[in-house]
């Protein structure tokens, strides 16, 4: 039986630091808002620098390929 009862212990610590982490998420979203809310008041496009920040997250190869795959079908759909 005591053996349960360490069980129980162990999960209820791991959903207590889950529960934890989740709410430095929270805090780190409304930081994340604050600072693009900041930009935006400063005359910035919030939606070119989250594009930014999506580009700076890829490798060089891979955002180069994506962008010339992405090329290729606008041009091929008469966009560019």
């Amino acid at each position: 039986m005591g053996g349960g009862r360490v069980a129980a212990d162990e999960l209820r610590l791991l959903i207590e630091r889950a529960e934890r982490l989740e709410e430095e998420k929270r805090g780190i979203a409304d930081d994340i808002k604050d600072v693009m809310g900041e930009a935006k008041s400063r005359g910035y496009d919030t939606k070119a620098i989250r594009k930014i920040l999506a580009i700076r997250k890829k490798k060089k190869d891979e955002y180069q390929e994506e962008e010339a795959i992405l090329e290729t079908y606008l041009h091929a759909l008469g966009m560019i």
